[in-house]
């Protein structure tokens, strides 16, 4: 069932606005990690730059069977994040847009079973694609003070708009917006688990707003 109209979040920005400018370019790009994407460093592939957050593609997907995905994003500098952006292209009969996400500061190395259970800096049930057919929307992050001196971010997408677990998640785009600090990135928590990363998960190459927080 899809959630209410929405009410307290930002439609269809300049890549700069009240909620912060881009933090694309504070992005550790080339360090960028998603566990159980269908298609290598396609997590990576939907930061793109705000100009180009309508575009259809690149695109990422989980497996047909699992609606789950990990995206970690490290920064070059310390920063401050005021929002997050989502898109999809929609729900079709293979694939379903996003629908609860959890926010994660400062934690390297979570696994699916860690983010399934630790208490998250935030939650967010994100707005189905068909609200936002023509652009985007800013989901802002509160309280503000969990997202500052972020120098990593993970976004566990937990579930999505589909009838079923059988429907891959796709996701079209990933923004963040805020501020830097121009300071270098630190050392940060590390989370370790007794139990294997992964074990129930695929993944590829192996083989080589704001909606209240709920």
């Amino acid at each position: 069932m899809d959630p209410p109209e929405c009410s307290g979040h930002s439609h269809d920005h300049d890549h700069g606005d009240e909620l912060g400018m881009s933090l694309r370019p504070q992005m550790d790009l080339p360090n960028v990690e998603c566990l159980n994407e269908e298609v290598q460093n396609s997590g990576r592939a939907i930061l793109k730059l705000h100009e180009e957050r309508l575009t259809a593609e690149p695109s990422l997907h989980s497996p047909a069977d699992d609606p789950e995905l990990l995206l970690k994003i490290p920064f070059t500098e310390a920063v401050t994040i005021q929002s997050i952006s989502v898109r999809s292209s929609g729900t079709s009969d293979d694939t379903a847009a996003p629908k609860t996400i959890k926010l994660f500061v400062n934690r390297d190395n979570l696994d699916f079973d860690t983010a399934r259970e630790l208490e998250p800096q935030g939650k967010l049930e994100l707005l189905p694609s068909h609200h936002f057919e023509q652009g985007s929307i800013d989901y802002p992050l509160r309280p503000a003070g969990r997202f500052q001196s972020v120098s990593s971010l993970t976004i566990y997408f937990q579930d999505n708009y589909g009838d079923n677990e059988e429907i891959a998640t796709e996701i079209t785009f990933v923004g963040l917006k805020g501020k830097g600090s121009n300071v270098k990135r630190q050392a940060v928590e590390t989370v370790y688990e007794s139990r294997g990363m992964l074990s129930d998960h695929k993944v590829p190459g192996e083989e080589f707003g704001g909606r209240e927080f709920l």
